[in-house]
């Protein structure tokens, strides 16, 4: 595989196979380091499907020698210029400088229209060169915004404070009160006070979210995705 191994053309689960065979380890035994049900990575590398991120998040976590964004993207260097710990790991995931991986509760509690992120709730911080004026990220739940966004993938965000700077027919979260965080396009309502959320997937139907029901909303700038 070494021979004929080209990171910007393979998928990131040939990545992680050539990962494994630089370690040493069968792709069964790596599933059992990242605490990860048999057959997940074997499964995806036999059929070439998709791995949801949290496990490349694992597989960073337990050989900090290789680079993240290198697994996620195959761009940039294979290997941290010096790790040994998580602290060590530079420029692409580092736990004290970067944009906040964040769970979207935390999302849910911040301040209206101000960014107050407690280090308690940060899952992870990662330095990505093309997110620029980001203030955090989160991971996407469900199928609501297939085909744009795969359940999993991990979206920048960028926090808005104010009404006038909605972008129309853009992707924002959105945090209310009863429905709780939400992904969705946003467009003009017909109903006064109100913004209509609208997903991609035709599946699920357009609503309307009342603006006093809306505790933060943010704009999706970027994203990461596993091929």
């Amino acid at each position: 595989m070494e021979e004929n191994f080209n990171p910007m053309s393979d998928s990131i689960i040939d990545r992680i196979m050539y990962i494994a065979e630089k370690e040493n380890i069968t792709l069964t035994s790596l599933e059992k380091k990242i605490e990860a049900s048999k057959g997940v990575l074997t499964r995806a590398y036999n059929k070439k499907t998709d791995i949801q991120s949290k496990w490349v998040t694992r597989i960073a976590e337990n050989y900090p020698l290789y680079n993240a964004f290198w697994i996620l993207t195959g761009a940039g260097e294979l290997e941290n210029e010096t790790s040994v710990t998580r602290e060590d790991q530079s420029p692409y995931f580092n736990l004290k400088k970067g944009t906040p991986l964040i769970p979207v509760n935390a999302f849910a509690g911040l301040s209206h229209g101000n960014v107050s992120i407690m280090e308690q709730d940060i899952m992870e911080r990662y330095l990505v060169p093309d997110f620029t004026n980001v203030d955090f990220m989160i991971r996407i739940k469900g199928s609501s915004m297939y085909p744009k966004y795969n359940s999993g993938d991990v979206v920048a965000c960028k926090m808005i404070n104010s009404e006038s700077f909605l972008q129309w027919n853009k992707v924002h979260v959105i945090a209310t009160k009863e429905q709780g965080v939400l992904i969705k396009r946003i467009d003009i309502s017909e109903k006064e006070d109100c913004i209509k959320a609208v997903s991609d997937n035709e599946k699920y139907k357009p609503f309307d979210i009342p603006k006093d029901e809306i505790l933060n909303i943010a704009l999706v700038t970027g994203v990461i995705r596993l091929e």
